[in-house]
């Protein structure tokens, strides 16, 4: 779900940076413990609802499932919801279930599981940090997952947000970038993206010239290649990364 802008798209500001683009797991929020708690609500429903379709697997069993139905259907690989609800679905045939019942059943599932993937606990400094961002800077999200910032303690501060599975590719491909300059109708070189992925956020949205800001929460050593133009560990310092950058270029 995107929010709609008006025709002048970008925030007025002295600076030539006038959109800041967000990934949002690990950039945002730490997504493991939203992912804990989605997956054993979903398991929990499966048990109480189509008994049969997982107690047989133990995690390693299930997880060579899932990457058979990754395999036979290639078509879905930037369609995670999709991909998801197909393997609910084959899970469910594959334990006896008619095809209704069986899809039906993966609705139902998934539907549990998502409601659980978007309980995330934003980071402590983001909602002080995205408000102050929001008074200067056109705000985008960008994401190869299937969370809806707009279903988060965020949403108020976000002028527009695309999914993978919106666009029907993930980052680092540069579709994912172009279509937030072409939403709010400004030049690669008016934008921040800020995401924790040196391949899908820094390389990606490098190669369309976009400036980057690398949010190392985890304090891992640069994997190699060109770097971020600057680099934070917690996300109180990045009104100060993103003044820097916009100096830097006056």
């Amino acid at each position: 779900m995107q929010h709609t802008l008006g025709p002048n798209v970008a925030k007025t500001t002295e600076m030539a940076i006038s959109v800041v683009t967000f990934d949002l797991d690990n950039t945002l929020w730490d997504v493991e413990p939203a992912i804990i708690r989605a997956e054993e609500a979903q398991q929990q429903w499966l048990r109480q609802h189509r008994p049969g379709a997982t107690e047989t697997f133990d995690d390693d069993a299930l997880f060579e499932f899932k990457k058979s139905v990754w395999k036979r259907h290639p078509q879905l690989t930037h369609h995670v919801s999709q991909m998801r609800t197909q393997m609910l679905y084959e899970l469910q045939t594959a334990a006896g279930y008619s095809e209704e019942d069986a899809r039906s059943g993966a609705d139902q599932a998934f539907a549990v599981f998502l409601r659980e993937r978007h309980a995330v606990e934003l980071y402590e400094q983001a909602l002080g940090v995205l408000e102050q961002l929001s008074q200067d800077y056109t705000l985008g999200a960008l994401t190869n997952g299937n969370a809806d910032i707009y279903k988060t303690d965020a949403a108020e501060y976000f002028d527009f947000a695309f999914l993978a599975e919106d666009i029907g590719v993930s980052k680092p491909h540069p579709d994912m970038f172009t279509v937030a300059l072409e939403k709010a109708g400004v030049t690669a070189g008016e934008v921040v993206h800020v995401g924790d992925d040196p391949k899908h956020d820094i390389q990606g949205a490098r190669e369309v010239g976009m400036y980057t800001v690398w949010m190392n929460a985890r304090g891992k050593p640069w994997p190699g290649g060109a770097t971020a133009n600057r680099e934070i560990s917690n996300l109180e310092q990045l009104p100060q990364a993103i003044d820097s950058i916009a100096k830097s270029i006056v």
